[in-house]
């Protein structure tokens, strides 16, 4: 079974590549191909493979190129993994934002508008591509804002491309062990929009037991969401949010932790990468040891200015593994196998939230087969999340309609009407900001 990684150069697949080293079953993934445009990541990640397989019997076979084209012809699984513009696009989305007082989070507020805009262009020449060259193909989406992008997708590919991302996993990771359960035995009640959800139950045999975890104060206080928001907004919730929820129930104090912060998240990636990827082009370099050094940082940093505003303290060493290739993995494995399992994804919405339509892509538990990916059916969000899913995605429907179009005007309103930026010329400014400093938008006119 061949596995196309598009992004093939980027720092985060060793962990994909390791999660298939450790599948030994019938029906594996057998080759993998990297595609990414830039020769030198793609020798720097294949070391580290090489390294990786080592002493691993019947890897994986990797092979590599940056011809899109040739990478898709006869996949089974594409993983697109892109950065439309690189760190250096991601860390130029924060500082315009921020001049602008306003967030700039990769995914979150003006930040993520400016990187969908420049990403769903590139994410619907990839969708037609795979459509003509790999039809019977599934893609698995992780480019982020993962949700948007696997919606801009699903018009050319329909349901055979599904959205994942690792947070929605972790946080119900996190809620089980607080609670004494096995994750794996426990039924996590998700829903929203990628980095805009809500856990509001989580069953184990049959009984709810997140009222137990809202009912006491040590238990609610001693994980990552409870130190994150407070004991007492997680109560008046009833919910416990996703954890990109804090740049919206705080975002004043988001903003100005990001202004002070010595470097943004963004140029903070950009210059541990450019080390990273520096370093490996000393071919006596040891690429495994050097990598894992690297990603070890990556984790321990990872929402640093949201914990401290928070006075959250240190991750927990048990959130410092990431998680998202085993999602991916999972997800290979129930399809390429047709062995049932329930994942929380991102796909079309279909009849499962009322106030959005059928093509919405929402995050939600899907019950996967060899089929595919199906929402479950689940109870109607309350007012205070329904208000903020149906905002957010007018904004997104926005950014496709100004990615389609080349609508200056639908960018603008696609930023005016986010509901973390605050004025119209605020928005104005953004896109004249954005546009200056991203040869790629410049299809807005």
């Amino acid at each position: 079974m061949k596995l196309t990684i598009l992004g093939g150069g980027g720092f985060r697949v060793p962990l994909v590549y390791g999660a298939l080293l450790q599948d030994h079953a019938e029906g594996r993934v057998t080759h993998v191909v990297l595609h990414d445009l830039d020769p030198a990541r793609l020798s720097a990640v294949t070391r580290v493979l090489a390294e990786q397989a080592a002493r691993v019997p019947d890897a994986p076979e990797v092979s590599a190129t940056t011809d899109l084209d040739e990478a898709l012809r006869g996949a089974d699984f594409v993983f697109s993994a892109i950065r439309v513009g690189g760190l250096e696009g991601r860390a130029n989305d924060e500082r315009v934002a921020l001049d602008q007082g306003v967030l700039g989070q990769e995914t979150v507020g003006a930040g993520g508008i400016a990187y969908g805009l420049r990403t769903v262009p590139v994410a619907v020449d990839i969708a037609r591509r795979v459509a003509r060259l790999a039809p019977d193909a599934w893609v698995i989406n992780f480019t982020n804002p993962a949700g948007l992008v696997t919606e801009a997708m699903s018009r050319h590919l329909g349901d055979r491309v599904i959205g994942i991302c690792d947070s929605p996993v972790g946080l119900g990771r996190r809620i089980a062990r607080v609670l004494g359960a096995n994750p794996k035995e426990a039924w996590i009640d998700y829903v929203g929009l990628n980095h805009l959800g809500w856990v509001r139950g989580l069953r184990v045999a049959g009984r709810d037991e997140l009222p137990r975890l809202l009912a006491d104060p040590d238990l609610l206080g001693s994980f990552e969401e409870g130190k994150l928001f407070g004991v007492d907004w997680l109560r008046s919730l009833g919910a416990i949010p996703n954890e990109y929820l804090h740049y919206y129930y705080f975002n004043r104090e988001a903003v100005r932790a990001y202004q002070q912060a010595e470097k943004t998240r963004g140029a903070f990636l950009h210059d541990q990468q450019a080390r990273f990827y520096a370093e490996m082009r000393n071919p006596d370099a040891p690429a495994w040891k050097v990598w894992d050094q690297t990603r070890a940082e990556r984790e321990a940093t990872y929402m640093a200015e949201n914990r401290e505003t928070a006075g959250a303290g240190e991750r927990d060493e048990d959130d410092l593994s990431g998680g998202y290739e085993k999602v991916a993995l999972a997800l290979m494995r129930a399809i390429a196998r047709d062995e049932r399992t329930t994942l929380i994804l991102n796909v079309r919405n279909q009849r499962t939230l009322s106030v959005l339509d059928a093509d919405a892509v929402i995050e939600v538990p899907c019950l996967v087969d060899a089929n595919g990916a199906h929402p479950v059916t689940v109870d109607p969000l309350p007012d205070h999340a329904t208000g903020l899913v149906c905002a957010v995605k007018a904004v997104e429907r926005e950014v496709l309609a100004a990615a389609d179009s080349g609508s200056r005007a639908s960018a603008v309103k696609a930023f005016a009407l986010h509901p973390l930026v605050d004025s119209v010329n605020v928005a104005r400014r953004l896109v004249e900001g954005y546009t200056e400093v991203h040869p790629g938008l410049a299809y807005l006119r």
